[in-house]
């Protein structure tokens, strides 16, 4: 039998009462890798209990020393390095470098967090009456609750854990049930640095089931999300008779607009990246490509070739890949369809297209010309190694064909001149621009999203306020 996890609650590892398991498969070989257990609307309420508890107690210590508490996981994080990044390419089928970059990127999130700790504040406003002060507090939400992804999930751990806890709040994370182990990883260092119970709680599960028991739960102050826009629909629907705060992270159809003028060997290298990072699912890379007329051809004539020549392959046999698999059976046969839609539709297939090789879900990186603004392959986010190209004349049709999508988180332009790359940014409607580089956001900035990419967003100064709330006091002296 495979290893069989547990949930973390209250500072232990506990029994499955529902007896039931969810199996993970490694989606390189098709082969079951261990299995978790499958969550309950109790399990998820016992979590947020113990969470409930603990959180005036947290509240109570010195910023500072909550941050103490978050440099020990950063460093557990570091002392399991490689078997985190393991785990990680066998559970999701990231590359190796990706899946190492993701773990150590993790343990620096947790570190960067930490030093907000001496440095979020509140505010003294002027007031209008003689011998009064009025104070702004920023202050901890209570329990909050993160329902996390499978592309990144690990990182996605610390983007909600740590602006959690170093605001004195504590937290329920649920994990995808597709990549789970890593998380448990995660909580067994919590566990190992002695955390108190209570401040961090894990519960596998499936998202209409625990997901949604965590954000009907009237004890929770903060829900957020990182997944599709069904998903992010869902969570707001559970949370709204409580009128709890949602932050939600969801799709993505990031344009790239390379004008005439572009360096042509940046914007390929750039755009080949963010396409085929993670095999092509993640909600902030390209996934469409607007090219000016000038350089059309061109432009194609080189992604074709970079296409052909990425490798692919199981991660875990070598380590020099450019991109694993899908994550499951489901998103292999989507893609497929659309590829396929999009041909139905007239578009002309130049390269890729197809399932490469069983077993394991692997999809050879696809392009795509002859396309169409309206045809679903250039509106709808497929999550995958697929790039529709288009062409436009001005800059201003450029930008509105990028503009011309229900998502709004990421996008990119490539040229050299300033005075165009000045002019994009202010008509584009998206929460990012990349100018000449691939699509990435740091630790830093804030991760946001306009329209259906999602409502508040992560990282940053910005990121870190989601997690606090604000107490005014009007203070008048006698």
């Amino acid at each position: 039998m495979s290893r069989r996890y547990q949930c973390y609650i209250n500072g232990q590892f506990v029994e499955n009462r529902s007896g039931k398991w969810i199996e993970v498969i490694n989606p390189s070989t098709e082969a079951p890798l261990w299995q978790i257990p499958q969550g309950t609307q109790e399990d998820a309420g016992r979590a947020v209990n113990a969470a409930k508890a603990a959180q005036p107690a947290w509240e109570a210590l010195p910023a500072v020393e909550r941050g103490r508490w978050l440099r020990q996981i950063a460093a557990g994080i570091r002392r399991r390095e490689a078997e985190i990044t393991a785990i990680i390419v066998a559970e999701g089928g990231k590359t190796q470098q990706l899946a190492q970059t993701e773990v150590l990127f993790t343990a620096d999130y947790l570190d960067y967090i930490t030093e907000w700790a001496r440095r979020y504040e509140g505010e003294i406003v002027q007031s209008d009456r003689p011998d009064e002060t009025i104070m702004v507090f920023k202050k901890a939400i209570g329990v909050t609750a993160g329902i996390l992804p499978w592309n990144f999930p690990f990182f996605l751990i610390a983007r909600k854990t740590a602006p959690a806890l170093i605001t004195g709040n504590t937290i329920v994370i649920k994990p995808s049930e597709l990549t789970p182990a890593n998380a448990i990883i995660f909580a067994e260092i919590v566990d190992e640095i002695g955390l108190p119970p209570g401040v961090f709680n894990l519960v596998t599960g499936y998202g209409p089931e625990v997901g949604h028991a965590l954000a009907a739960n009237k004890d929770v102050g903060l829900i957020s999300l990182t997944g599709s826009v069904g998903a992010g629909v869902a969570t707001l629907t559970a949370a709204a008779p409580n009128v709890t705060k949602v932050a939600l992270e969801l799709g993505g159809k990031a344009p790239a607009i390379v004008m005439n003028d572009a360096d042509l060997d940046l914007a390929v290298k750039s755009i080949v990246a963010s396409r085929m990072i993670n095999t092509g699912q993640v909600c902030n890379c390209t996934e469409r490509l607007y090219v000016q007329e000038g350089v059309y051809d061109e432009v194609v004539r080189r992604l074709t070739a970079a296409f052909a020549a990425v490798t692919s392959g199981d991660p875990a046999q070598n380590n020099s890949l450019d991109m694993g698999p899908l994550i499951s059976a489901d998103a292999l046969t989507r893609l497929e369809q659309k590829v396929a839609f999009a041909q139905e539709q007239g578009a002309t297939l130049v390269t890729g297209g197809k399932r490469k090789g069983e077993p394991g879900f692997f999809f050879e990186p696809t392009l795509l010309t002859n396309v169409r603004q309206e045809m679903a392959i250039v509106q709808e986010e497929t999550f995958g190694p697929v790039l529709p190209v288009l062409s436009f004349r001005t800059l201003e049709e450029a930008v509105e064909l990028a503009n011309d999508s229900e998502y709004g988180l990421t996008s990119s332009v490539f040229t050299e001149n300033l005075n165009t790359a000045m002019r994009a940014i202010k008509m584009l409607k998206f929460g990012e621009t990349y100018i000449n580089r691939e699509n990435f956001e740091a630790m830093q900035g804030f991760h946001a999203g306009w329209r259906k990419s999602g409502i508040g967003g992560a990282d940053g100064r910005h990121g870190l306020e989601e997690y606090l709330q604000t107490h005014v006091v009007y203070l008048q002296a006698h």
